[in-house]
């Protein structure tokens, strides 16, 4: 695998701005890698031809002088994004086929920045999972794996095709979407960066949409100086989004001062729990000595209702869904099997359009939004999404930013935890509560777990204060020191 597969965003730019290689060099390296790594099937679709197409254009703009913030950068675009010509499924057999005519405004974004779309990242069908093992196009493996065992790990989920390639040097960066956790978490199993700006940092415009008051999209890097990058040329007012923020983009890289002496780091006590792993503790503990030597204050806070916040999610979520995933019905566009009946068409369908898993949440939300259990169960999860956004906005009284485990364990092995569905929702528990805040958080990675795995430490912001947030990631990033290499890419399976 070439050299430059293993640089971050930073260092190829700086590269190509010294006339030290080309985009095209750069992109056809990463098409190289993206062959090599297919076993991982962190692809849905390649788009090789495209790359080189805008990598041959991307050096004629920097020769004239107008090169773009990601200018030559080739990324994966997470399945989820419309695509204009490109075909977008979201990881269903339902919108198989489907290709957009128009581009989501975060990948246009990003084209107009300058970044190179290698293909579409694989997911969770829907974005619905937490180990991308609910793809219609098969499941994602981990570039990682346990030491002595050649057991397939997940990637995490649902951005974990993205995850895994960027992992596997066969990506720079990638885009993901996090509505539970599904940047951050996958980034922790993967040993990557992962950030989800605050709800309406990103346009959610031509995303193709699981829950609409949580999605969010977000860079998935291998260092915070890239992610700071990334997120600088997704990020923007847009007006085709009814929830996008209008506020002025700053330069997140000028927020990567070091300098966090002062800052008050609020460490939750709820997050403490029962049968976490002592290996995850630690790597807390640690997170929280680094920042003290740094010159910042770690302050014992408390967000009383988290206990209450994975409950909720898996109320809201599934009830957003079975009304997004209404318009999938065999008449407009997509997959369609015939029937007896328009009705009979339509259960036919959706009966074979859907994964086990996507029904099962459209059946959640659809029974609580019913007459009889809105109340019951709807508006009580909507009241107490309220009171865990109170619990952090009187923890940001007192604190600048909160750090937290990413998740609850390593990187498990596929089929693990595969037919235990509550086991699974679990792997959210720490990263659902900001969700449901809408707040931005950050997973870097830190430590490696015993099995040889990589471990994530999560830090929480304000909202629209991503600059503190990745100003203190920086700081983490720096004295873990995280060099560790996937075992299928430093034994060079």
């Amino acid at each position: 695998m070439s050299n430059l597969t293993h640089l971050t965003i930073a260092d190829a730019i700086d590269g190509m701005d010294k006339g030290d290689f080309t985009a095209r060099e750069l992109t056809e390296a990463h098409v190289s890698a993206m062959e090599e790594t297919r076993d991982l099937n962190a692809y849905i679709v390649e788009t090789p031809e495209i790359a080189l197409e805008m990598a041959d254009a991307s050096d004629k703009r920097r020769a004239a002088g107008n090169a773009g913030i990601m200018e030559g950068i080739p990324i994966a675009m997470k399945d989820l994004f419309c695509t204009e010509g490109t075909q977008t499924t979201a990881a269903s057999r339902i919108l198989e086929g489907f290709v957009p005519t128009y581009e989501s405004t975060v990948s246009g974004n990003l084209w107009n920045a300058g970044a190179v779309m290698l293909g579409k990242s694989n997911l969770d069908q829907f974005a619905m999972g937490s180990a991308n093992i609910t793809s219609y196009f098969g499941n994602v493996i981990n570039p990682w794996q346990r030491e002595g065992s050649d057991a397939q790990l997940t990637p995490g989920g649902s951005s974990g095709g993205s995850a895994a390639t960027v992992a596997a040097r066969a990506a720079m960066a990638a885009t993901g979407t996090d509505t539970g956790g599904s940047i951050r978490q996958p980034a922790a199993f993967s040993g990557i960066v992962g950030m989800k700006p605050t709800y309406g940092r990103c346009s959610r415009w031509g995303v193709v949409a699981f829950a609409s008051s949580l999605d969010q999209a977000g860079p998935m890097t291998r260092s915070v100086r890239d992610a700071a990058i990334m997120l600088e040329a997704m990020a923007g007012y847009d007006e085709k989004d009814s929830t996008s923020v209008k506020l002025d983009v700053p330069s997140y890289q000028k927020a990567l001062t070091g300098d966090i002496r002062g800052l008050k780091v609020g460490i939750p006590k709820e997050y403490r729990m029962d049968g976490t792993p002592k290996e995850i503790d630690q790597a807390w503990e640690q997170g929280i000595e680094w920042l003290k030597a740094a010159g910042a204050e770690p302050v014992e806070i408390s967000l009383p209702h988290t206990k209450y916040a994975l409950p909720a999610y898996y109320i809201i979520a599934p009830a957003e869904c079975s009304s997004n995933l209404a318009r999938y019905d065999g008449v407009r566009y997509g997959l369609r099997i015939d029937g007896e009946s328009l009705d009979d068409m339509y259960e036919r369908t959706r009966a074979e359009g859907f994964g086990d898993e996507v029904k099962r949440r459209i059946l959640i939300g659809t029974y609580v939004l019913s007459a009889g259990y809105y109340d019951a169960y709807y508006n009580k999860a909507r009241r107490v999404r309220t009171l865990i956004a109170n619990d952090f906005k009187k923890a940001y009284e007192s604190v600048d930013v909160i750090l937290t485990p990413t998740a609850p364990s390593p990187a498990f092995g596929i089929g693990e935890k595969m037919d235990d569905p509550i086991a699974m929702y679990l792997n959210d528990v720490f990263t659902v509560p900001a969700s449901l805040a809408g707040l931005p958080g950050i997973s870097i990675p830190t430590a490696i777990s015993s099995e040889g795995t990589p471990l994530g430490l999560q830090l929480l912001g304000k909202a629209f204060d991503e600059e503190t947030v990745l100003k203190v990631a920086g700081v983490v990033e720096e004295a873990a020191g995280f060099s560790a290499l996937p075992q299928l890419i430093a034994g060079g399976k």
